[in-house]
């Protein structure tokens, strides 16, 4: 076997070993908990409050992207009208703009969950 494959094999091994120990783990709590006699209902509780997962991740995506964009523009009109180096301005606005983008992002979210 060579070491070529030693990379995706870990890999793989890694992510199941941190499935199994979540899963496993959730089930250890939970039989614990229904040992002592607790409710089980505990379990069902916040499912059906708030903004569904995938609506804030995708306005999150959204907001980093329309972010980035906008830091690859503003960087480019830097370069192009100053006298600035490329290599400092194009990663410092884009990763300010994807920032602001989440920020922007995360408050959208807060406003939706208010909803």
């Amino acid at each position: 076997m060579g070491p070529e494959i030693l990379i995706p094999l870990s890999f793989f091994l890694m992510i199941f070993g941190i499935v199994y120990l979540v899963y496993s783990t959730r089930n250890r709590e939970r039989l614990a908990l229904i040992e002592k006699g607790v409710d089980a209902s505990i379990f069902l509780e916040g499912k059906d409050k708030g903004v569904p997962m995938w609506k804030v991740f995708i306005l999150n995506l959204a907001f980093l992207l329309i972010g980035s964009g906008v830091g690859i523009f503003i960087a480019l009109l830097i370069t192009t009208y100053t006298a600035l180096n490329d290599g400092a301005v194009y990663p410092s606005i884009i990763i300010t703009m994807a920032g602001i983008g989440l920020l922007a992002g995360f408050n959208k979210a807060k406003e939706l969950d208010k909803e």
